[in-house]
Order: structure tokens, then C-alpha cells, then sequence
């Protein structure tokens, strides 16, 4: 979402707008799409999208779902635009320990187990660390000598008291995930959450002032590698991420496992060395 173009509207233009207009305008702004385009996208007329955006039609909820696909609209969002529209929300948002996500837990905890000797964990959207396995917990405690005292991933690399003292690369980093939260803000205008974040972490001491806005012109590195200091060396990690496909619940739409290897013989032989003394 553009903060400044909704800024700029007046309070009666704005209370103009139904709430269904207002979403999609906004969705429109973040993707830079004008009406014409998400027409084309969604296979309706230009005129049935304006007089839905104006409040001059109802929207039927078959309209809403090719709109939200046009947008690429998570699960979130997709009941925040059936709400607005005046439907109810269709997809449920159930913790992982209600009996309907048991199997999906249980498959989480086969991952992280499985991944051992080395490290993963689990985050949700805003960067809050749900899961972690042993080998997360051993790597902190050899690293920092301590876990960490957050529970957002963010908060824990932009912290000069956490684990940002020990990142070697803290740089490319730090710049990595700040990528990866404009574009959380980019795709979510209906949340707060991503914005507040951004925030949060550009208050802390030596963060460069222009990681406040988004470099669109930067293409992210196809691989992250995470460098960390320790007593036995430097360790080196990559990451991969897995999600869930198709999912049919926020919660598993917005959940993503990371799972770490080592990206030298030294960090592997590390991993195990304290697999093995645990």
C-alpha cells in the first residue's frame, strides 16, 4: 500500500469510498495496477469494476475470487475482501494444536526432527518464531552462549544485544530481510503488522536510513548465506523454505519452515560434533 497516496486523500473522499472500493484501490496501488489492468487480469469489464469499486454493484463472490487471484491475493486478504464486500470470510484461520491441524503438526515436527543435526525452525508472516528444533537451540547457545531474547527473527538479527554481533555478513543480511518485509508491506494493505515492523527495526543504532524505502530496482540473491562467528570457527549456513500447498487455512498459508545446511565441510562436521556431545 502507497502510505502516501492514502495520506493524501481527504477524510469525506475517503468515507466516500465503500469499503470494497477503498481494498481494491489499494491493492491497485500496491501492485501499481489501474483498473483496466486488473480487468483484463480478472476477466471483467473496466465499467463492472468501477461501479464495484464505486459501490454501484454487488460483486458476486465468483467476481471476488478471480479478483483476488488477479491480485495474487493470500488467504488473508482474500477474507478481508469478501468481508468488505459484505460476505462471510471463507477461509479459517484454526491453531496447530485443534485436532482439524494435527496431521499438519505433526508433519512440521517430522521436518524439524529430520533435519537434524542442523538447524530449522518455523515463522509465521510477521517473522515470529513458532518452532524451533535442538539444532537451533545448540547453534545459539555456541554462538551467543545464550538463546535469544526475542521471539521475532527480525528483532533477533537487528538487535545489537542479540544475535547481530555474531552475524559476520550482517550487512547483506540484514538488507535481505528488509527486502523480504517491503514486500510483506507491498502485499498486505489491509495489515499493519509489516509497517510497524519496518519501524521497529530501523530504531535500532546503526541501521542505514534509505532501508526505509523499497529498492525496486534490486533483484534479491537467488541464495542467502548466513555467516556466523563462534569459538569453533566460523559457521556458514544457506537456507531453504517450505510451505504448505494449497492451503485452505490462514494459519498454514502464512506458516513457512526454513530449514539451514551447512554450506562448508567445517560447519557440518560442527553440527554433528554438537549433535553427538548433546
Amino acid at each position: 500500500m502507497s502510505v502516501s497516496s492514502a495520506a493524501s486523500r481527504t477524510p469525506a473522499a475517503a468515507a466516500a469510498q465503500p469499503p470494497i472500493g477503498r481494498l481494491l484501490r489499494e491493492w491497485r496501488a500496491a501492485l501499481r495496477f489501474s483498473q483496466m489492468d486488473l480487468a483484463m487480469e480478472a476477466g471483467v469489464s473496466t465499467r463492472h469494476l468501477s461501479c464495484i469499486e464505486t459501490g454501484k454493484a454487488q460483486a458476486s463472490r465468483e467476481v471476488l475470487t478471480r479478483l483476488a487471484d488477479a491480485l495474487a491475493m493470500p488467504l488473508r486478504e482474500r477474507n478481508a475482501l469478501l468481508t468488505a464486500a459484505g460476505y462471510a470470510p471463507k477461509y479459517p484461520e484454526t491453531t496447530l494444536d485443534t485436532p482439524e491441524l494435527e496431521r499438519m503438526q505433526k508433519a512440521i515436527d517430522l521436518i524439524l526432527a529430520k533435519q537434524e543435526p542442523y538447524p530449522a525452525f518455523v515463522i509465521n508472516r510477521h517473522f515470529d518464531v513458532l518452532q524451533v528444533n535442538r539444532a537451533t537451540a545448540r547453534i545459539d547457545q555456541l554462538t551467543m552462549g545464550r538463546q535469544s531474547q526475542h521471539k521475532n527473527l527480525l528483532h533477533q538479527v537487528f538487535d545489537p544485544d542479540d544475535f547481530r554481533p555474531v552475524i559476520v555478513n550482517w550487512q547483506e543480511v540484514a538488507e535481505g530481510f528488509v527486502g523480504h518485509l517491503h514486500h510483506e508491506i507491498a502485499v498486505s494493505p489491509t495489515d499493519p503488522r509489516p509497517q510497524q515492523l519496518l519501524d521497529e527495526i530501523l530504531r535500532y543504532p546503526d541501521v542505514p536510513t534509505r532501508w526505509r524505502f523499497r529498492d525496486v530496482d534490486k533483484a534479491p540473491s537467488p541464495i542467502q548465506t548466513m555467516r556466523f562467528r563462534s569459538p569453533l570457527g566460523e559457521l556458514r549456513f544457506f537456507e531453504t523454505i517450505t510451505t504448505f500447498a494449497l492451503p485452505r487455512d490462514v494459519t498454514l498459508d502464512e506458516m513457512r519452515i526454513e530449514c539451514a545446511f551447512p554450506a562448508d565441510d567445517h560447519t557440518a562436521a560442527v553440527c554433528e560434533r554438537l549433535a553427538e556431545g548433546a
